[in-house]
């Protein structure tokens, strides 16, 4: 993902904001029944280039991660303001697509999107799920692109050789969530998608990257120290670029202590240190957001990064934090949302804005908020 288009004087400016900076707007986007599937999970967004965003989320036959799921889209022209009617872009019978991951080469403007198939008679925790690549019993990766700002989209391409080791794993995750592409350093042009391995419960995060604009794809190596006794303690997970252009892992908890788990890759995912905890970041065990808002501005020169997820020991009291640091400390933080908040996805907005598409009971909700709004003091109150 790009950095928000923000200069240095917009973002001094914004840091310095009153604290009757705009409080953050609210519109449903996805909602369960009416959207025409009992269950809507799992959202991904993106801003492309010419300033479309584009919602994705998995749209289910039942409350269960494997329930004939398809891919859904909806588009929005006007920053979130509203959206299109939801349209299947990835569907495959009765077997579950899973784990939508988009991101755009800003070369080409082409947007990929990742999924995850996973056979009919199959669930994550099913004891028969076959390793290597061949046979009924395989959990395969699809890549999908559009090459017109999500309008329309290529027929799915079979990639699973490309990002699943021969032996070994079982289930594949790509995210969810979105990707990056690398902007600084010897690797600038990396398109790198976060993904995770099981079998379930001895979980790996790893890197996926395509150095040829997303022609080919290639994958690195796991996040060493991930178990804690006999049980993992990373899974679903997203990455950012940091100031000099190496790699920061952000995890879901799945063992341990209840906070992000993190790691830092200087050679563009291809390698990573020991995974260890970030305790300013509360995790009850979700899939969260961490974003680059800008390589420019903030204290120290680095930039801003952004994070979301729920700051509570259960799926509620979304929060956004702030680091100027490349993630070392977290000094600022508002509380977006107080209630329901599940999975969430951050976005840079055309109008320099900040978009955060999240869970919540039963919906997928998304927000547009200002770095005035989350630098200042928020009011007491906000319309949600």
């Amino acid at each position: 993902m790009l950095p928000c288009r923000v200069t240095i004087p917009v973002l001094l400016l914004v840091l310095s904001a009153p604290a009757h900076a705009s409080v953050p707007t609210f519109n449903e986007v996805f909602i369960a029944r009416k959207d025409e599937f009992k269950s809507i999970r799992i959202p991904a967004i993106l801003t492309t280039r010419l300033g479309t965003v584009l919602a994705f989320s998995e749209g289910r036959a039942a409350n269960a991660d494997q329930a004939r799921n398809k891919i859904l889209l909806k588009r929005s022209g006007d920053g979130g303001r509203t959206w299109s009617a939801a349209r299947v872009i990835a569907a495959d019978g009765d077997n579950s697509l899973n784990n939508p991951c988009c991101v755009q080469e800003r070369d080409s403007s082409r947007i990929f999107l990742m999924y995850q198939r996973v056979p009919a008679n199959l669930k994550e925790t099913s004891p028969n799920i076959a390793t290597g690549y061949d046979g009924p019993d395989v959990y395969r990766c699809f890549l999908i692109s559009s090459d017109d700002d999500g309008l329309t989209w290529s027929p799915p391409l079979d990639i699973t050789r490309s990002v699943k080791r021969p032996t070994g794993a079982t289930t594949i995750c790509s995210g969810p969530g979105i990707g990056i592409q690398l902007t600084r350093g010897v690797r600038t042009g990396r398109l790198i998608i976060p993904f995770n391995e099981g079998p379930y419960g001895r979980w790996n995060n790893y890197a996926v990257f395509s150095d040829d604009r997303g022609k080919t794809w290639a994958y690195g190596q796991n996040v060493p120290g991930a178990m804690s006794g006999s049980r993992s303690q990373v899974n679903e997970v997203q990455m950012v670029e940091l100031s000099d252009g190496s790699v920061m892992l952000n995890s879901r908890h799945m063992a341990s202590r209840a906070v992000r788990k993190i790691a830092i890759s200087h050679d563009g995912g291809m390698t990573w240190p020991p995974v260890r905890d970030e305790p300013a970041l509360r995790d009850p065990s979700v899939m969260a957001s961490i974003f680059r808002y800008s390589f420019d501005g903030g204290p120290g020169g680095k930039g801003i990064l952004l994070f979301s997820g729920p700051d509570s020991d259960k799926r509620r009291n979304g929060t956004i934090h702030m680091s100027y640091d490349d993630g070392q400390t977290w000094p600022v933080h508002q509380v977006l949302f107080p209630g329901n908040f599940g999975y969430s996805v951050l976005t840079c907005l055309p109008d320099g804005k900040i978009g955060c598409l999240f869970e919540s009971g039963g919906k997928i909700v998304f927000s547009r908020f200002t770095i005035g709004w989350l630098a200042g003091v928020p009011p007491d109150t906000m319309e949600q």
